[in-house]
């Protein structure tokens, strides 16, 4: 058994993980990401980013790196199955179009966070069993015990550890609950180029929700989303088997394009899975922080996936966390200072707290109104006049949100 000592120690090498490891690297401040997984997870494939995680990368330095690869796309079709009515949605909020958003593929954003963090700085196949606390010359030491024996004391630690965070739970933050929907998400790849430009597509029906939107000439995200299938029902054990029940089953109804897209899938990249969120009560009323522990991401913050804001509100966090940790440190030397550092971690939770609890919240209620509440003319009213008129802008303008830079 070894004991090591770190000033920061980062639990999961996702993207709040990573960023936030690139953060406080920008400050000066090396931390060790502790991740479970022998590799980098890129478990969804592909993700969209607004304006807001962009402001974000351009804080972490990578945004270019990664804007060059990809194209924005600023409008799409939903389609109302039931009815074959079509409306066309804008997502431009400025004339910059090099703002986004942009979907792109979900490992090439980790491996550019990865780029430019040391490579000793992950250690991979790093379980954690438990997190206690120690008193040491007046302040707190976290404590974390690995499966392998070993234990890390730690000036700081971060859990960026997803929906099932072992830090979360250790701060007594309620469970995420499951929303009653679930989704199927993959990658459709075209060797000889889709031909579908550059706009999405989405289409909506009495419970069920779907749609694609092209990555790259030759790539396509799509994803179909549900009521949960009753209780007992297994959900993307085999990914043939996924496709199949898509195809065949659910989606069967959707026009051939859209079905064309899922043919296409890479059966690699298939998930499905329940869509979970945190109660936005518990983020603003709960215990996001103790002392020097904290969490960011989908550790803080799990919500469902209808704003498309997971990944850039886990790089906002990453952000506003290294920019206080960050201070702190250069305010005092270069020196990480235990009691300070509660301070900073404090200054991040009440910054981040109402922000991402708004979100949450409205994650969940633009999923019921374009899905689970769809059924029914005084639902479907609200859905297609009430939020894609008049909500559904509002919600993009909220996404232009700039955290800030990370000013030393």
């Amino acid at each position: 058994m070894e004991t090591m000592v770190e000033d920061v120690v980062i639990v999961g090498a996702g993207i709040a993980g990573l960023a936030t490891a690139v953060a406080l690297k920008r400050a000066g401040i090396e931390a060790l990401v502790l991740e479970r997984s022998e590799g980098l997870r890129a478990t969804g494939a592909a993700l969209t980013l607004y304006p807001n995680a962009w402001s974000a990368l351009d804080a972490l330095g990578i945004s270019q790196k990664l804007a060059t690869r990809y194209a924005p796309t600023l409008k799409g079709h939903i389609i109302d199955v039931d009815t074959g009515e079509v409306q066309e949605v804008s997502r431009a909020i400025t004339n910059e179009v090099s703002v986004g958003p942009r979907c792109l593929h979900r490992k090439a954003l980790l491996e550019a966070l990865a780029d430019e963090l040391p490579i000793h700085s992950v250690r991979f196949s790093s379980k954690i069993t438990a997190i206690d606390t120690q008193q040491h010359e007046g302040s707190s030491l976290a404590i974390v015990h690995m499966e392998n024996g070993n234990i890390i004391k730690a000036k700081v630690l971060i859990g960026c550890d997803g929906v099932h965070s072992v830090v979360s739970r250790w701060l007594g933050l309620g469970e995420p609950v499951l929303s009653g929907r679930s989704a199927v998400r993959g990658l459709a790849v075209f060797p000889q180029g889709h031909g579908l430009g550059q706009n999405f597509r989405q289409y909506v029906g009495t419970s069920i929700r779907a749609g694609f939107i092209p990555v790259s000439d030759k790539d396509v995200y799509w994803f179909f989303s549900c009521i949960s299938p009753a209780k007992g029902v297994s959900l993307g054990e085999d990914p043939e088997e996924t496709k199949k029940q898509v195809l065949e089953n659910y989606a069967k109804d959707l026009p051939p394009l859209y079905l064309d897209v899922v043919q296409h899938s890479d059966l690699s990249t298939l998930t499905w899975a329940p869509l979970k969120f945190r109660y936005p009560w518990h983020v603003v009323f709960g215990n996001l922080s103790k002392q020097n522990i904290t969490v960011a991401g989908d550790a803080m913050h799990p919500m469902t996936p209808d704003l498309a804001q997971g990944g850039g509100s886990a790089l906002e966090d990453a952000v506003v966390l290294g920019r206080h940790i960050g201070k702190s440190f250069v305010k005092n030397g270069r020196v990480l200072v235990p009691k300070e550092m509660v301070v900073a971690i404090d200054k991040y939770v009440e910054e981040r707290r109402w922000h991402v609890a708004l979100l949450v919240a409205g994650s969940y209620i633009s999923g019921w109104v374009q899905q689970a509440g769809s059924a029914g003319w005084g639902k479907k009213f609200l859905r297609d006049v009430m939020f894609y008129k008049f909500l559904y802008p509002k919600i993009v303008r909220y996404m232009h949100y700039d955290c800030g830079k990370l000013d030393f």
